[in-house]
């Protein structure tokens, strides 16, 4: 595969470019290309710090595989940033959302630019950027997966205009040390989408997870929860359901897990996990172990296990609860805190975590690591800490959670309302909202058994506090059923009429059958075929408007 490329690093305190494998006083650089992988490896010869490497004008982005581009040309899958990221197949003619252009004084008071990577991509309005993952359907193909994901992000940036494809490798900061290797891009690439799915199942073999149907508490109640509503709603559940969650609400402040709601838990949580396993469900709990809100004992009384920016001040993660800050991972005693709050809950009887925030591991800069190996470092933490315990990664990098968590959360969380509240979106790119999350559904369901397992979030079908029209409920089941290995709600369902019953019952059977999908979108409309032992299905989802139409 021919294509142009760029190394910048620091050498002797200068400043040194290399645009061609080479042998130079500095490092050796080497490029090994075999017509499906590229790896490109530096090893240093004296201390060096990278500081980026791109490269443009790839061969395998071309017309040999034309498909139909649709009514605005062809089609560019853009893979956001961590799991709440908006992510799908765009066409050239729309522009990402910039947080960096709102008003300062907005992005101060609520850390609207912590969500996602503005506060080190720069963003720019001829350009569409994701991550590790590209494809382009249309005119032109081509795909790309990267096999570097411990060491460094590949962002994929596409010009709106022309549809020129550069490839960027996060290498900013890393230091080599004399003899030390560091590998600066290492990925696939196939000529179509159709191949490169192919191509993904060699390097990735298929690990399908055990399907989860379960109950969480959050998309009704929130934090508002005490252990007589959770009894209640486990009390409705039958033998279908494998997986009762408890959700945010149950400890005093976030940071202090070790600390439950007393008026609200007044006998603690055992009660609660004695009574799901009774009824024969695996007990799960959520935690956000690498934050800590502003209102939390942890962030008064341990001020030092929290990392610090340049200013001096700790690094805020966004506005949630009273504002949540980020766990210096580098402080031996905060990740002893973080194992001894896990374990706490893994003893209690708790086998699945659903562990979120989880990109503060990787907001701050830490010296000597790129954001990627940051990442990868503190998710392995958390697997070796919890053993074979089961656990679903949300707010997180998802190339760091391959081989490391059971399930990943591919998309923002489900809204009350389909697009949540008119100012919403004018915000990050990680908002709530129901349109957003479906899309992220559907265009992420490729990685689903590969990376690990899907999870859609919720679907939700009271009629009760709420704003999805009875049609957008519908198609929210359905295509969770279709494209996920993780099936929750937050509804009672003993509440369900006998019309939600059956529509639960029919979404079930999908969701446990075995399928061959494949989708396509063409202007607003994704059009989904479903084969199965029992034939062939087609559904066509209106993302504007948010239903199943005919």
């Amino acid at each position: 595969m021919n294509c142009n490329f760029k190394l910048t690093f620091i050498a002797g305190g200068e400043e040194r470019i290399l645009t061609a494998p080479s042998e130079c006083e500095d490092l050796t650089l080497t490029v090994a290309d075999d017509g499906e992988r590229r790896r490109v490896a530096v090893r240093a010869k004296r201390p060096v710090t990278l500081l980026g490497y791109s490269e443009s004008g790839h061969d395998f982005f071309s017309t040999d595989h034309p498909e139909d581009p649709g009514p605005q040309g062809d089609l560019y899958f853009i893979n956001g940033y961590q799991s709440w990221t908006e992510t799908r197949e765009f066409y050239g003619d729309v522009r990402e959302r910039d947080v960096t252009r709102l008003p300062g004084l907005l992005k101060r008071n609520f850390a609207l630019d912590r969500y996602g990577d503005a506060t080190f991509y720069e963003y720019d309005k001829k350009v569409l950027h994701g991550y590790d993952v590209f494809y382009v359907r249309g005119k032109v193909g081509g795909f790309a997966a990267s096999l570097n994901l411990a060491n460094a992000y590949l962002i994929f940036e596409v010009v709106r205009r022309t549809g020129s494809v550069a490839v960027l490798s996060d290498v900013g900061g890393v230091k080599l040390g004399e003899g030390e290797e560091f590998t600066v891009c290492d990925y696939i690439y196939a000529p179509s989408f159709k191949e490169g799915k192919e191509l993904l199942r060699k390097y990735f073999p298929p690990k399908r997870a055990e399907k989860v149907f379960g109950y969480t508490s959050w998309y009704n109640y929130y934090q508002d929860i005490n252990e007589k509503i959770l009894l209640r709603d486990l009390s409705a559940l039958d033998g279908r359901f494998n997986l009762f969650q408890i959700d945010d609400g149950y400890e005093t402040f976030v940071g202090d897990w070790l600390e439950v709601d007393p008026s609200k838990f007044p006998n603690g949580l055992e009660p609660v996990v004695k009574a799901i396993k009774e009824k024969g469900l695996t007990a799960g709990i959520w935690l956000a172990p690498f934050v800590a809100e502003e209102k939390s004992r942890l962030f008064r009384e341990k001020p030092d296990w929290f990392r610090k920016g340049p200013d001096g001040a700790p690094v805020k993660c966004g506005s949630n609860w009273s504002g949540h800050f980020a766990l210096d991972l580098d402080v031996p005693e905060v990740r002893e805190y973080i194992k001894k709050c896990l374990t706490h809950y893994a003893d209690m009887g708790f086998d699945f975590f659903k562990l979120d925030f989880l990109y503060a591991a990787s907001l701050p800069e830490y010296e000597g690591k790129t954001r990627a190996a940051a990442a990868q470092e503190a998710y392995s933490f958390l697997r070796g800490v919890l053993g074979d315990k089961k656990i679903l990664g949300c707010g997180s990098t998802l190339g760091n959670a391959v081989g490391v968590f059971d399930y990943v959360r591919v998309g923002p969380d489900v809204s009350l309302k389909f697009d949540d509240a008119w100012f919403m979106k004018y915000m990050h790119r990680e908002r709530i909202s129901t349109k957003v999350t479906l899309q992220n559904t559907v265009f992420r369901s490729f990685m689903d058994g590969a990376f690990f397992g899907c999870d859609p979030d919720v679907f939700l079908l009271r009629d009760d506090n709420i704003s999805l029209t009875p049609e957008q409920r519908k198609a929210l089941i359905t295509l969770n059923a279709l494209f996920g290995s993780v099936m929750m709600t937050s509804d009672n369902v003993a509440e369900y009429d006998e019309e939600k019953k059956k529509l639960l019952a029919d979404s079930l059977e999908l969701f446990k059958k075995d399928k061959t999908l494949s989708y396509s979108r063409y202007g607003d409309v994704i059009t989904v075929v479903c084969r199965t032992d029992g034939g062939e299905r087609t559904f066509r989802y209106d993302t504007e408007r948010g239903v199943l139409i005919d």
